[in-house]
């Protein structure tokens, strides 16, 4: 599936994290990164405005939907996206990861 779009997301530290946006069900590739489920709602100017739901980080992304274990928080919330910020080193992604559910409290992330 296409890429949608970017957003940029910013840390409880103050950092910003850019994040390549794509729709639910899109099948990745073997790669190590952060990831932010939402709900993306398109405003009249053709870009979209996010809900969190969820973040998270994996080593690998290939099978990281496949029985999620926040699958049903996700439908709770109405998950129409996946935004992925690739990142081979897992202490990075840990610590993007941190910052971010910091700043934003995702629901699914309680």
């Amino acid at each position: 599936m296409a890429q949608l779009g970017t957003v940029t997301l910013t840390g409880a530290s103050g950092t910003e994290y850019m994040f390549n946006v794509y729709p639910c069900g899109t099948k990745f590739e073997t790669f190590g990164a952060v990831y932010y489920v939402s709900k993306r709602t398109e405003q009249p100017d053709g870009t979209g405005s996010h809900a969190e739901i969820y973040i998270g980080q994996a080593k690998d992304m290939s099978g990281v939907f496949e029985n999620h274990p926040k699958e049903a928080c996700f439908e709770k919330h109405d998950a129409n996206c996946i935004s992925v910020r690739e990142d081979s080193h897992e202490d990075e992604r840990l610590k993007i990861e941190k910052d971010l559910i910091e700043a934003y409290k995702p629901p699914c992330n309680g």
